[in-house]
């Protein structure tokens, strides 16, 4: 049980980090509300403004990554890490000695190494949450020194050192993509009966998805066979000026242009095909609500982990794999429309994809935190 317990979370960096991290601690809050919660992130990333948003503690661990160029900027970058790192190793240790917690978990970014290096140290039971089938290097190190390693797939086990005490427990999950209706939100879209095509490349958009969706869509809209929601992202806005420039899109409604997707909920789960990246909170939405997709991870992820979130769903007939070196507008739209000629293979996909889903991953986590607290 964690009433009354102090629990430390390290995460931060990316949303696919931050927003786990959160949805464990707001479970831990609802049914634990006595229990005391701590989070450590670095001080100038999104977890400094997301965490105290959220309603949590938060301090700030001023860390970074080393850079893989070897160019005089990036070896620059790397000897400004190693300071970084020299002041961050003290800095957990006097935090662990001040919170004093009585279990701390790391769900990953750049403060998650230090952290719970230091408190695993001070023999706080701790564990670390792994997002990506490819686990990153951080947390392979780190597997070495914790209690748990829990995992977001089994895909994930192979790739830690042999013996690792490593448990499945999925990765959380909004409670509003558990909850969104089909129907309801394709009405809140204004969609018929007719499938719906969503694709997006991330927040800032990625060049070659956008191209090659631009291109699909063009060669295939005046059929008017199915629905088209796109998301263009920050950096390629211009394209929906281009689009609408080409198409009347007052007559064909079934064009549907945004820069940013704000509703996820809603679109995705209207969509009956999804066309994206690979980052491990995008497969876990996919798997959870059923849903096909065209995967095109990112290639500069670390350790390329995207790739190996797509190849799992793929390997389980779940996803298509396209990587994006191999990338056209003339190949997605081949796919494209292999799959809306063949309805019963988007829900086979859709199915296969929801067998490799965890609806309950916050409290699978939350109870090994329990385990360890007992231990």
């Amino acid at each position: 049980m964690l009433n009354n317990k102090k629990i430390l979370i390290a995460a931060g960096g990316t949303a696919g980090h931050i927003n786990p991290a959160l949805a464990v601690a707001g479970y831990i809050r609802e049914n634990y509300p006595d229990a005391e919660i701590l989070f450590a992130g670095t001080p100038d990333k999104m977890e400094s403004r997301l965490v105290p948003e959220a309603g949590f503690d938060f301090t700030g661990i001023e860390i970074s990554g080393f850079q893989r160029d070897f160019t005089f900027e990036g070896i620059k970058e790397n000897i400004a890490t190693l300071l970084r790192l020299a002041k961050a190793l003290p800095k957990s240790k006097k935090l662990i000695k001040d919170f004093n917690p009585d279990v701390a978990i790391g769900f990953g970014g750049y403060a998650s190494g230090p952290v719970i290096r230091a408190a695993a140290k001070a023999g706080v039971p701790t564990a670390i949450h792994e997002q990506n089938a490819f686990p990153g290097v951080t947390n392979k190190m780190l597997a070495k020194k914790v209690k748990k390693v829990l995992v977001t797939t089994a895909a994930a086990e192979k790739y830690f050192p042999e013996n690792t005490p490593s448990v499945v427990t999925g990765l959380p999950v909004r409670g509003e993509m558990l909850r969104a209706d089909r129907e309801l939100s394709r009405a809140e879209l204004g969609i018929d009966s007719k499938p719906l095509v969503l694709s997006m490349g991330g927040s800032l958009g990625a060049k070659s998805i956008n191209e090659a969706v631009s291109e699909m869509i063009l060669s295939r809209y005046e059929a008017q066979d199915c629905w088209f929601l796109h998301a263009t992202g920050s950096n390629g806005a211009a394209m929906i000026d281009e689009i609408k420039s080409k198409i009347d899109v007052g007559k064909y409604k079934n064009v549907m242009l945004r820069e940013y997707i704000n509703d996820m909920d809603r679109c995705m789960s209207a969509a009956d095909l999804v066309i994206c990246r690979a980052g491990a909170s995008t497969i876990s939405e996919l798997q959870v609500m059923r849903k096909a997709s065209i995967l095109i991870p990112y290639p500069y992820a670390a350790e390329n982990h995207q790739y190996y979130n797509a190849k799992d769903l793929a390997d389980n007939n779940a996803a298509i794999l396209i990587e994006e070196k191999d990338l056209t507008g003339e190949k997605l739209t081949a796919l494209v429309d292999l799959m809306l000629r063949n309805p019963d293979k988007i829900r086979e996909f859709g199915e296969n994809a929801h067998k490799m889903a965890v609806t309950d991953a916050s409290k699978r986590i939350t109870d090994c935190l329990c385990e360890l607290v007992s231990c």
